[in-house]
């Protein structure tokens, strides 16, 4: 997982609710991304309820969130804030629990970003940076393990390429392929001998052309359709 944008200035900051029935991991949370500078910790939930109500009410950009809430788990109450919160509020899983079920079962809810919590502090910064500017994370480890889950539950890819697909143009698919593949966009940039910027560009044309929310949904596209298959 690569770094996400560095704090702009001038910029207001990213606002953050903290979803966790621990005291001392919410503490460490709240520490950790205060001490970013442009990350501010607009509210604590210590249970799933309590999350959704706050997420409606304060509409924060990004709700860090464990699944293992009590009174409303986490992927239903992440399912509730994708449903009902504004679209702009987005939900990043930071948990202990990373078993396939739950980490799939975060993502179809609603959540864009799927982290241990044994991830580093840089690199929660980042997620949540990247989490709030449209994109999506999800641990390399975790992503690597489900990659073939997602080859062998797609169908046989048909003769034809979907309509869908020929909306894109062939550097599009190009780096389609590349996203499904779990590569960031500055690895992207270095194969195709081109700026990250453009790569960015890239992206954002093919998630809007597939009308995709984000590159989570990219890969799961590339796989059910056949422009990516395990192995290859």
């Amino acid at each position: 997982m690569t770094a996400g944008a560095a704090p702009v200035a001038g910029r207001p900051p990213i606002r953050v609710l903290l979803a966790d029935p621990a005291p001392m991991q919410r503490a460490g949370l709240r520490v950790t991304l205060s001490g970013a500078g442009d990350l501010a910790i607009v509210g604590e939930a210590t249970d799933g309820t309590e999350a959704v109500e706050l997420a409606r009410r304060l509409l924060p950009d990004v709700v860090l969130l464990d699944v293992q809430l009590p009174r409303l788990d986490g992927l239903s109450a992440t399912r509730a804030i994708a449903a009902a919160a504004d679209p702009a509020v987005r939900v990043l899983v930071c948990t202990a629990d990373d078993r396939d079920e739950l980490v799939l079962g975060a993502l179809a809810a609603g959540a864009v970003g799927y982290l241990g919590r044994d991830v580093p502090a840089g690199d929660l910064i980042a997620a949540v940076r990247t989490v709030a500017a449209g994109g999506a994370v999800v641990a390399p480890h975790l992503l690597a393990r489900l990659l073939p889950r997602l080859a062998d539950a797609a169908p046989v890819p048909a003769a034809t390429a979907p309509p869908a697909l020929g909306t894109l143009t062939e550097r599009e698919r190009e780096v389609l392929v590349h996203v499904a593949r779990g590569h960031t966009n500055a690895e992207i940039a270095r194969t195709l001998l081109v700026s990250e910027t453009t790569i960015k560009t890239h992206v954002g044309h093919v998630l809007g052309k597939l009308g995709l929310r984000d590159r989570v949904q990219a890969v799961v596209l590339a796989y059910e359709t056949g422009l990516v298959t395990r192995g290859a």
